[in-house]
């Protein structure tokens, strides 16, 4: 199977690649970004300058690229909906015409806010952010290509994510971090996005549904992140708990319940808990 990684220089990509290159199935990987170290140069702003003929004989992309900072999309709306939307789906449409199958990088934030909701893959998407609507707008205009499906992403905890990175930071410096509270998600592990996606390339035609929601059994809590690392790190972890200014949740709502009815289905991720989960992401932390 040859494949291709939008985004190839992003966090979650590179986990990908190194699975990708452990897997025989997987013979060849072109990376696409607008960095010098990927094959092939692809600017989403300018999508109709990339050369299209590089993917007639790709037959599975995984589409990761995207503006994700949900105060970014906010504040640059034009700009970031020229490249998360406009160029995005000019993209994958020329992808699709080449037969390519496609597996688009989605995000909890197309289900809106609702209090009390626990989203599933059947929920209605009513994103009222900024972020949640320019990947609603990308997922709406698939919706009836056999060959696009798109996972819907919680927060994607790793050693080197933003939050955990900031915590041991902290620890370094001696410094105490400063946890905001409330914000809760049903957090999932880089590890099981990189399961999923190479669920998808090996196992397409078996997932009937247009969607996945890639998220935890149960609704975690920046601070239980933190209690959760402090058990590796013998509790030099120190930090205090601070409520966000309201401008914080005007971009990202406190809590976002999300579930999926087919992870489980499809056998595509064991159910474990978060404890388990976050456990083998920081075995190998060092301070």
């Amino acid at each position: 199977m040859k494949t291709a990684l939008v985004g190839s220089s992003g966090y979650i990509a590179q986990f990908i690649l190194k699975r990708f290159a452990k897997k025989p199935e997987i013979e060849y990987v072109l990376t696409l970004d607008k960095n010098s170290e990927s094959d092939a140069y692809l600017d989403l702003s300018i999508p109709a300058e990339f050369d299209y003929s590089l993917l007639e004989s790709i037959d599975y992309i995984v589409f990761t690229a995207a503006i994700s900072e949900p105060d970014k999309c906010a504040q640059e709306f034009e700009e970031c909906w020229k490249i998360n939307v406009t160029g995005t789906i000019y993209f994958i449409r020329e992808a699709i015409k080449r037969n390519c199958r496609v597996l688009f990088f989605s995000s909890d934030a197309v289900f809106g806010d609702i209090p009390m909701a626990i989203y599933d893959e059947k929920s209605a998407t009513a994103a009222q952010t900024a972020y949640g609507q320019m990947k609603k707008a990308v997922e709406d205009e698939f919706i009836d290509e056999s060959l696009f499906k798109a996972i819907r992403l919680s927060y994607v905890a790793s050693a080197k994510d933003r939050f955990i990175t900031y915590c041991l930071n902290c620890i370094r410096n001696e410094e105490t971090a400063d946890i905001f509270h409330p914000f809760y998600r049903n957090v999932i592990v880089v590890s099981d996005v990189v399961d999923v996606v190479t669920y998808f390339a090996l196992h397409w035609d078996e997932y009937e549904p247009k969607y996945l929601n890639v998220a935890g059994k149960e609704l975690v809590s920046r601070i239980r992140i933190a209690d959760e690392l402090n058990r590796f790190v013998c509790d030099k972890l120190k930090y205090t708990i601070s409520m966000p200014e309201k401008e914080f949740f005007m971009n990202r709502p406190q809590i976002t319940q999300m579930r999926s009815l087919y992870l489980k289905k499809y056998g595509i991720l064991p159910d474990s808990t978060f404890t388990e989960k976050i456990a083998k992401e920081l075995e190998d932390i060092k301070l």
